[in-house]
């Protein structure tokens, strides 16, 4: 019999980063490289590792993140994104402890668009009355 995958997708600004979850030894892989390869600093790997240290799934399963879009802080937090709802798949159970982190919920915020007749999204011109 094949072995159970479980798919997700997360989203951050507008990074997004689909999530593969299997039984496994832990390894987690990010546009197929390691992860120790793909993110540089300790704390992104902290952020991605949050989900599964809450719901005590540390290295219990393989990770495939196929990630795009975005800069650095915002495909992590895709990663992150995803890999919570991949485990709501995986057992049910996890939704209070996600829930109560924040961690289902998906961060929303974006990139306001620049108006015309504006310098920037709220930065005007400099208004002189003569």
């Amino acid at each position: 019999m094949a072995e159970e995958r479980y798919y997700a997708t997360g989203k951050r600004k507008s990074a997004i980063a689909r999530v593969w979850m299997k039984l496994g030894e832990g390894n987690i892989t990010i546009n197929k490289r390691p992860i120790d390869e793909y993110l540089t600093t300790e704390i992104a790997k902290m952020i991605i590792g949050q989900p599964l240290e809450l719901t005590n799934t540390m290295g219990r399963y393989d990770i495939m993140v196929n990630v795009k879009g975005g800069g650095f802080s915002g495909q992590v937090g895709a990663i992150k994104h995803g890999i919570s709802l991949a485990l709501l798949k995986i057992n049910e159970e996890f939704r209070l402890p996600l829930k109560k982190a924040g961690f289902i919920t998906r961060d929303s915020r974006i990139k306001e668009r620049k108006k015309y007749g504006q310098r920037s999204a709220r930065a005007r011109f400099q208004y002189s009355k003569r």
